[in-house]
């Protein structure tokens, strides 16, 4: 099979350039704290990745999907339409453990997590997550990643040592709101639209 080409003969790349994901992102105290233990924890069990940068550190809450070449025509409205009827009151949320989530052998995430069914953790962030996935499918934004189960956390860096779960210092900070990202793949930039 062959690949058409554009006007100047060249073949377009497929491979995704562009990512659109909704995200929350720590408050400014929580950040402080998300670095320091990031540091903390990168000496004591002797990682080499690099830390992602403070303006990076976030929460997924829902993939839209990866594209090369640009985002599609009309994709960012929609999304941001769809995201306009989601509304519930403002929630705390708590990162108390830090781990390694399996990866590729030199590309393991090492990230913050939560209880995931208690108020003072992630339960209302879970009850957050599961209306606007189905706003999402219902509006046929699914993603690829949409079948995944959700597992908050924030991810702190990439390395290919692998920690197992361990208790940190809870994190807290309250989510007021979210925010559509544009992800340049490889370019390690987010845009935020809105």
């Amino acid at each position: 099979m062959t690949q058409d080409s554009d006007l100047f003969g060249a073949i377009p790349s497929t491979k995704p350039t562009d990512r659109l994901f909704f995200a929350l992102f720590p408050s400014d105290e929580a950040i402080r704290k998300i670095v320091k233990t990031s540091q903390q924890l990168r000496d004591e069990h002797g990682l080499t990745g690099k830390s992602l940068s403070s303006d990076r550190l976030h929460v997924t809450l829902h993939h839209v999907g990866d594209s090369a070449g640009g985002l599609p025509n009309g994709l960012v409205e929609t999304a941001q339409d769809v995201a306009s009827t989601i509304a519930m009151p403002a929630f705390d949320v708590t990162f108390d453990r830090a781990m390694s989530f399996a990866g590729s052998p030199r590309n393991k995430p090492f990230v913050l997590r939560g209880n995931e069914t208690t108020q003072d953790g992630l339960a209302s962030l879970m009850v957050f997550q599961k209306a606007f996935y189905l706003a999402m499918c219902r509006a046929g934004l699914q993603g690829p990643r949409a079948n995944a189960k959700f597992a908050p956390h924030v991810t702190l860096m990439y390395d290919s040592h692998g920690v197992t779960e361990q208790a940190v210092e809870p994190i807290r900070w309250t989510a007021h709101d979210f925010v559509l990202v544009h992800s340049l793949i490889g370019q390690t930039k987010h845009i935020h639209l809105g």
